[in-house]
């Protein structure tokens, strides 16, 4: 026979069990309230969008594809980066975007970037800050100011 000493943790525990149920079941369905969710800014999807330009203007440079960057690139752009590019055997570069101006229709991504260039045996190491200047709809490189990463290794 179970005397009531017995059964009182018993109580206790089975009690205890279902607070804690309760507890987690309002905190479950106080948080999945209905949240306005805040839509991305046309400022922040420029500034994403002249991020991955200057990545995929770098990947085609390491390439020496030319075609990608005319294909993402003003007629002025292209001009100035195929008039920069020096002959490389292999290459390494990195971005780190420090800054986006937007003015009108005009982006200004500011970089870091550091690079490791291999001619004939011999590596080079560099590093600078370039102004992309992106125009248009979608954004091409219109100008490289400061620090030109594509006219390396000098």
């Amino acid at each position: 026979m179970i005397s009531e000493h017995q059964s009182l943790p018993g109580r206790i525990s089975l009690i205890g069990v279902l607070l804690l149920f309760l507890t987690g079941g309002l905190i479950l369905t106080s948080c999945g309230g209905d949240r306005e969710i805040k839509s991305v800014s046309p400022e922040s999807k420029l500034a994403q969008e002249a991020f991955e330009l200057a990545e995929t203007l770098k990947d085609a440079y390491l390439r020496n594809d030319r075609d990608a960057i005319g294909e993402n690139s003003t007629k002025d752009g292209y001009r100035e980066i195929i008039a920069a590019i020096k002959f490389f055997d292999s290459a390494e570069l990195t971005f780190a975007p420090t800054w986006v101006e937007i003015q009108d229709s005009t982006v200004k991504l500011t970089v870091s970037w550091k690079g490791t260039w291999l001619v004939q045996g011999k590596t080079t190491e560099e590093r600078g800050s370039a102004v992309f200047v992106l125009e248009g709809k979608p954004l091409k490189l219109a100008q490289v100011q400061r620090a030109n990463p594509f006219s390396q290794p000098e």
